[in-house]
């Protein structure tokens, strides 16, 4: 029996307009955001979903919204979603990064798999979470199509776990773009990655990341 996993990183949010690493430090969407939102709502309406869960931070929770209206089904808040903890790095450009955490810093840039933020969170504690968190829920709707709301670092996290390689598979996952879509199965106790980042239905408003962080 396939369990069916949609992952959908949020929106563009208030962070990523202003270029700042944002973990479990909360800022809402832009405007931008909100109508990714939406776009990624009207894709999923060919879609059907049996529940929908989220990150409980403002950006991946409202992201979720629209098409939890669309499905008229409720957003369920776990807190296991959320982005990784990142600690001092909250709410700081990712150019002042590269100069008051340099070393660390660089090891985020060219060897995610082995980072740890300053007082956060690891790559590999993150991942583990991830999978701890998606498994339960999985487990809980056996058989169902879920829905997952969450974050970059996150749902990169999570892929590289899925292809079998553990932490060492983050390495070789790009980022995410805002309001992309990731499909996993999820099929007697195994994960497997289908499509990754998915976002075309957002046409002209894809956001990314920064290509160097």
């Amino acid at each position: 029996m396939v369990t069916k996993i949609y992952l959908a990183r949020h929106g563009q949010s208030k962070a990523n307009e202003l270029d700042l690493f944002l973990g479990h430090g909360d800022m809402d969407l832009t405007q931008k955001g909100f109508d990714q939102a939406q776009l990624l709502a009207n894709h999923l309406s060919t879609i059907s979903v049996d529940a929908i869960y989220s990150s409980d931070l403002l950006r991946a929770y409202h992201t979720a919204q629209a098409t939890a209206k669309l499905k008229n089904l409720p957003v369920i808040k776990e807190k296991g979603l959320r982005e990784i903890d990142c600690g001092e790095w909250d709410f700081m450009k990712f150019d002042d990064l590269r100069v008051k955490f340099k070393d660390s810093f660089d090891v985020w840039v060219n060897n995610v798999a082995e980072a740890r933020c300053d007082g956060g969170e690891s790559v590999e504690e993150v991942q583990n979470r991830m999978v701890e968190t998606i498994r339960k829920i999985a487990d809980s709707n056996s058989g169902k199509t879920i829905l997952i709301f969450s974050h970059a670092t996150s749902i990169r996290c999570f892929a590289g776990y899925c292809t079998g390689k553990g932490k060492h598979g983050v390495s070789e996952i790009p980022w995410a773009n805002n309001c992309s879509l990731t499909e996993v199965d999820y099929v007697n106790g195994n994960f497997e990655l289908i499509n990754y980042g998915k976002d075309d239905y957002l046409g002209s408003i894809s956001t990314a990341l920064p290509g160097d962080v």
